[in-house]
């Protein structure tokens, strides 16, 4: 499907028109916020198919894949934050001391202003609406551009936005690095990106100079540790079988590397092996035209898979097969050392790594040695390890016994640390993302005989009263 950029003209006059929009207030009533919310459930629930042809257009995904993690947390989050408005629109009243109750100290939730949301290509769906529906119940404007690199998917967005959407709040805006680039130069309040390392600076880089909020969601080598001995190995291998293959492992929460005690390697292998084949049962396997398994982005993408086959030093122990530019096979490559070309980088593919360790706090240390993931997956049924990786180990967010499944957890913040990305969202957090928590107070006249000892001349009688926070008592321990 061809992709209709939008002009540079057309950009400056969406942001113009989004800027008028917001010093208007039209956003900020919580019915219309609502309103919006709904209409963008509806978008997805009532064009559900079409969404998904496109999406198959652009990634191959079967329906499942899409159903799962794009259609149902986008219909289900809109929904359900329409329904929270008020509560977390809510003032909240701190608790104060005695002398300053009358002062009607309250905290607000204010939208920032205007928002741009970048998108990635890989889930070109729920990496751009889970940020717009916290930053419409926020009430902040925004434009909204998704990658180019799913055009069937952008292109689709740009014809159903102005559908249901009210136009002069939220617009899609579709194009590549010129037109990414003209978004960069303007003003925003905040801006919220998803995707890779290298675009992830620019990006933060460009923010910097207009001092603008900004969440980064970027990817990184999520480990996965089994703790062999202490679970139950065929059930884990699956469930990360499971994790990885999901859109051929082109997400940012894929088990990127195993690490498992060397003893154990064997059995590890051989359990992916079992499972390979129930999942896909075909003469090809993962490759049958029957298995719907999802394909590579880009020939670009799918040379650099290979290319990190062609140079582990480990061995490839189960599939390896690639057919024409975007078709390769979940891969086991067993014996894989730490300065292994597969360990380099992230690898945002189907190739699935087994590190050999001597135990868990090897395992414990290779991660912290490493930059700070997105995600560390701990498959054990031990508290002792649970426990340990708690406290020894720092990383967004911790899943023990799953893969992939904390994005549709709308009750608890997603987002990286360090080199994986800072902020998060999802429920709530998406609200709060987009949101300024303003602080107000009202000191009433009354207090003028109190307020009138900080006032010149200085008088010893007024230092004694004042300083009196500097000389609380301090307990003991």
């Amino acid at each position: 499907m061809a992709l209709t950029y939008t002009t540079i003209a057309q950009i400056k006059s969406a942001h113009a028109e989004l800027q008028k929009t917001f010093q208007e207030q039209k956003t900020l009533s919580l019915e219309y916020r609502r309103r919006q919310l709904l209409q963008l459930a509806r978008l997805f629930q009532e064009n559900d198919e079409s969404l998904c042809n496109a999406l198959y257009l652009d990634l191959g995904r079967h329906k499942l894949e899409i159903s799962i993690p794009e259609m149902g947390p986008i219909v289900s989050g809109a929904v359900r934050t329409a329904e929270s408005l008020e509560e977390w629109n809510r003032p909240e009243k701190p608790k104060v001391e005695e002398w300053r109750s009358s002062w009607d100290t309250t905290i607000y939730a204010v939208p920032k202003g205007v928002a741009l949301i970048l998108g990635p290509w890989n889930y070109p769906f729920v990496t751009i609406m889970l940020p717009l529906i916290g930053a419409i119940a926020a009430g902040c404007p925004c434009i909204v551009k998704p990658s180019e690199f799913a055009p069937a998917c952008a292109q689709k967005l740009a014809e159903l936005f102005p559908k249901y959407m009210d136009s002069s709040a939220y617009r899609i805006v579709n194009g590549a690095v010129t037109e990414t680039t003209a978004l960069l130069e303007l003003k925003w309040d905040h801006i919220f990106f998803t995707g890779g390392g290298p675009v992830g600076r620019i990006v933060a880089a460009a923010a910097a100079k207009n001092v603008t909020p900004l969440t980064l969601e970027l990817g990184s080598k999520s480990p996965v540790f089994i703790d062999a001995g202490k679970t139950d190995i065929e059930l884990a291998v699956k469930r990360i079988l499971w994790g990885k293959q999901q859109n051929a492992a082109q997400i940012c929460v894929a088990p990127d590397y195993i690490l498992v005690p060397r003893e154990h390697q064997d059995a590890t292998v051989e359990a992916f092996k079992k499972a390979y084949k129930t999942f896909w049962p075909h003469p090809k396997g993962a490759l049958d035209s029957l298995s719907e398994y999802a394909a590579i982005i880009t020939p670009r993408h799918h040379s650099r898979l290979l290319e990190f086959l062609r140079r582990t030093k480990g061995t490839i122990v189960h599939g390896g097969n690639a057919e024409g530019s975007k078709r390769l096979e979940p891969t086991v490559v067993a014996n894989v050392g730490l300065d292994d070309a597969l360990m380099e980088e992230e690898l945002f593919g189907p190739i699935i790594p087994i590190v050999p360790v001597d135990d868990l706090q090897q395992a414990i240390q290779i991660i912290n040695e490493r930059p700070t993931p997105l995600v560390i997956y701990v498959f054990t049924d031990s508290e002792d390890t649970k426990n340990q990786f708690l406290r020894s180990t720092r990383s967004g967010t911790l899943t023990l016994n799953d893969t992939f499944v904390q994005l549709g957890v709308h009750e608890m913040p997603f987002g990286g640390q360090g080199e994986s990305g800072y902020g998060s969202y999802l429920g709530k957090f998406s609200f709060d993302t987009f949101v300024q928590r303003r602080s107000y107070i009202n000191v009433p006249p009354a207090a003028e005989p109190f307020m009138g000892l900080r006032y010149p001349p200085y008088t010893e009688e007024a230092y004694q009263a004042l300083s009196a926070p500097a000389k609380i008592v301090i307990p003991d321990n």
